[in-house]
């Protein structure tokens, strides 16, 4: 097929081909182009993603930094437990949690309102806490504990994250199946979220879990949680954990005052066993 075109009173033919190679000129730089305008926002914005070997090695090097600044504190602690509706809750507790470094941790519950169940509920979070920090080593987002895989990168309140898949090398109630929220810039943590590597109690399934993690006065700390069950007989249930205010560096390091120390039940409740 020939097309005729007329320029300047003249009349040109134009051969299919000649229309053909014009277009193939016109795509290879337009795909040019477009390389070049990723490779380009790639450079600026520092989207080169490291491997997941110096993600983890990196996060351990700063959670190590992070616990050479660990200081004595106090912490008033609220926690709120919801039915399956979340307009009214169900149970409130104020707790005051106790941290003297490295690894002492005690509790004592201020106030409580509501149904008896958040209490017991949060005494046993309290409890488990205290334990997991006299060895916090064995729950640690470490090699030692889980497996690591890159899934994504994603903003998390304007930072940029590295998304992880945590992958348990044991089946243990303190150990997350789920996935982490390192910082691309600091490696600090933002976010973990998923279930427990081991179903915690017989009570209870269906569990989910939410921590962030937040500065406080130069220490990064879990500042709240979310974790949601289905509580045999009662149904679903949330409780919602956040930190109030904190009182750092007001304890001697020798130990804790009495005012704080409570002894923790050792017979779990029947509704939880």
């Amino acid at each position: 097929m020939r097309v005729k075109t007329r320029q300047e009173g003249r009349i040109y033919l134009v051969g299919r081909c000649g229309l053909c190679a014009g277009m193939q000129q016109t795509l290879r730089l337009l795909l040019l182009s477009m390389a070049a305008l990723v490779a380009s926002t790639s450079a600026q914005t520092g989207s080169t993603v490291p491997t997941v070997e110096t993600i983890v090695a990196r996060m351990a090097q700063v959670r190590d930094e992070n616990q050479s600044r660990s200081r004595p504190y106090i912490v008033t602690r609220d926690y709120m437990l919801f039915g399956q509706e979340r307009q009214k809750s169900k149970s409130q507790v104020i707790a005051q949690v106790t941290f003297v470094p490295p690894d002492q941790k005690q509790y004592a519950i201020q106030e409580s309102k509501g149904s008896g169940l958040g209490e017991k509920i949060v005494r046993r979070m309290l409890a488990g806490e205290a334990d997991i920090t006299k060895d916090y080593k064995s729950t640690d987002f470490s090699p030692g504990n889980y497996g690591f895989r890159f899934l994504r990168e994603e903003d998390v309140e304007g930072q940029r994250c590295y998304v992880l898949e945590l992958l348990p090398k044991r089946k243990d109630r303190n150990l997350v199946r789920g996935s982490i929220w390192v910082d691309a810039r600091t490696y600090l943590l933002h976010r973990t979220e998923g279930e427990p590597a081991k179903r915690p109690s017989w009570w209870l399934r269906d569990v989910h879990m939410v921590f962030l993690y937040g500065d406080v006065e130069g220490m990064w700390l879990q500042i709240s949680s979310e974790a949601t069950a289905t509580i045999r007989i009662l149904g679903q249930h949330t409780m919602v954990t956040r930190d109030m205010s904190y009182r750092v560096g007001e304890l001697v390091a020798a130990g804790l005052t009495d005012a704080f120390k409570v002894s923790v039940p050792r017979v779990i409740p029947a509704t939880l066993r």
